[in-house]
């Protein structure tokens, strides 16, 4: 029985790669839309939006079907209830991609308002602690997870800076104030994204010590 339920959560940890890298697509995708204006990929990008959320439904219901034939305790009970979160969140930055190509398609009927030089950089470094903390999750690394969590001040700074930016650009001309509200947006969709990236780290290091360390300051390694 053990046997059998370390092959199980061998498979779940393969679906929730799979569903990782699919959200990883989805991030770069929606800045690739925002910055060359492709609305081709911004609308196959969100109507891929449907095969994460049924990737979501399908690892949650996996996830139980093994909590009830298996009944586990400790360490693999905690991975498969941290399985169950870590998925939300990623259906989350999935559905947060949509919502950066329908701002991108608005933006796309606009004349550009300023060259998307920091957006690109915060998508970048979201997508680097998304990856990072799949990759802690896989490896069971708490050490990596807790970095995520510091790493996720540098996005928090560059939201700052440029809602400052195009508050500036709003003051100085009230022509902008469309563009520079869309540009807002997304940039707070790139947050949040590293948001849901900095829950799963904190979830990982539950998983690996047993400690819940969420609305705590983690201090970077």
């Amino acid at each position: 029985m053990a046997v059998h339920l370390q092959e199980e959560l061998i498979a779940l940890k393969e679906k929730i790669l799979k569903m990782g890298a699919l959200v990883e697509t989805q991030i770069s995708n929606s800045i690739k839309c925002l910055v060359e204006t492709d609305l081709t990929l911004a609308e196959q990008t969100i109507q891929n939006d449907h095969l994460v959320n049924a990737m979501d439904v399908a690892i949650d219901e996996e996830c139980i079907r093994l909590l009830a034939l298996f009944q586990p305790a400790a360490k693999d009970l905690r991975f498969i209830t941290t399985a169950m979160k870590i998925t939300t969140d990623l259906e989350r930055m999935s559905d947060l991609s949509e919502d950066i190509c329908e701002r991108s398609i608005e933006l796309s009927q606009e004349p550009l308002l300023k060259p998307y030089i920091d957006i690109p950089r915060m998508a970048e470094a979201a997508q680097k602690m998304v990856r990072e903390t799949l990759d802690a999750f896989v490896n069971q690394d708490a050490v990596l997870a807790r970095k995520v969590c510091a790493d996720d001040v540098f996005i928090d700074k560059l939201t700052e800076q440029i809602f400052r930016e195009l508050v500036s650009y709003m003051v100085e001309d009230s022509s902008t104030i469309t563009r520079a509200i869309r540009i807002s947006f997304i940039s707070k969709y790139i947050e949040r994204i590293g948001d849901h990236a900095t829950n799963i780290a904190e979830m990982v290091v539950y998983l690996v010590e047993g400690k819940i360390i969420r609305h705590t300051k983690v201090k970077k390694p």
